[in-house]
């Protein structure tokens, strides 16, 4: 064999394993390629799977409750005193609302203190004059609920949404403004007896900070989630303890 064919071969067989070898590397490229999209792919696809299935079951069980206040209502009021504060300029102007179109949520920002307290501090603005200040309602840690003013009158809770809304000024034990058990019970009941003698959804249940983006109730504002339980708990309570709208609320 010459020479020049040896040279050819060799560069024949030269060019074989070269070619091997780039198939080698690219089909490792592809595998490794394949293995990265996979370890990406998957959890997305699995986090994309659990959020899909949690919104389509919330929107399920949404859908499910929301009739809960279009075809039943709280007839029976929970128990509450009637201590109405004496009409003056600063906490009790005896202005008429125009209408009821919602009930607003507060806390009263100061730890430990009790429902009577606070409705005492709203009587001594008339005497006091330090600022504009009521709640139609203040509920206590031990769930006590005492009323300031009449639901057909104006309180000075909610800025602008004072004239056509119910206020209720919820006692906190401490600063994280979360409510006591016993003020979470009071409350649910409180606020549904007022949607069914007022006709309100729980849209119409908001927070203080809805109307001015004032940090109240402070813990409801922090907890998001918090706050729609709470419009859940309304709904479940209403399912559970309404009757049906088939006669005139009392």
């Amino acid at each position: 064999m010459r020479y020049e064919d040896e040279i050819r071969i060799e560069e024949e067989e030269r060019r074989r394993r070269e070619a091997r070898r780039h198939r080698r590397r690219a089909r490792l490229r592809r595998q490794r390629r394949i293995r990265i999209a996979l370890m990406i792919s998957v959890p997305v696809a699995v986090i994309l799977v659990i959020f899909l299935a949690s919104y389509f079951l919330k929107k399920k069980t949404q859908e499910e409750v929301v009739m809960a206040y279009e075809v039943k209502y709280v007839a029976d009021a929970p128990d509450y005193k009637v201590e109405f504060l004496d009409i003056n300029e600063y906490s009790r102007p005896g202005t008429a609302l125009a209408t009821v179109s919602g009930i607003v949520v507060h806390y009263t920002a100061n730890p430990g203190t009790t429902a009577e307290q606070n409705r005492s501090y709203f009587q001594n603005l008339k005497d006091t004059g330090e600022t504009y200040a009521s709640s139609h309602f203040v509920i206590g840690i031990d769930g006590e609920i005492v009323q300031c003013v009449p639901c057909n009158e104006v309180a000075y809770a909610s800025n602008d949404r004072n004239e056509d809304t119910i206020s209720i000024e919820c006692c906190i034990p401490d600063e994280t403004g979360e409510f006591s058990e016993a003020t979470y019970e009071s409350l649910v009941q409180l606020v549904t007896w007022l949607m069914g003698r007022y006709d309100l959804g729980t849209d119409e249940v908001i927070r203080h900070y809805d109307v001015t983006g004032k940090e109240c109730p402070k813990y409801y504002v922090e907890h998001e989630d918090e706050w729609y339980q709470f419009k859940e708990d309304l709904l479940s309570y209403i399912e559970v303890n309404g009757i049906a709208k088939n006669q005139e609320i009392q």
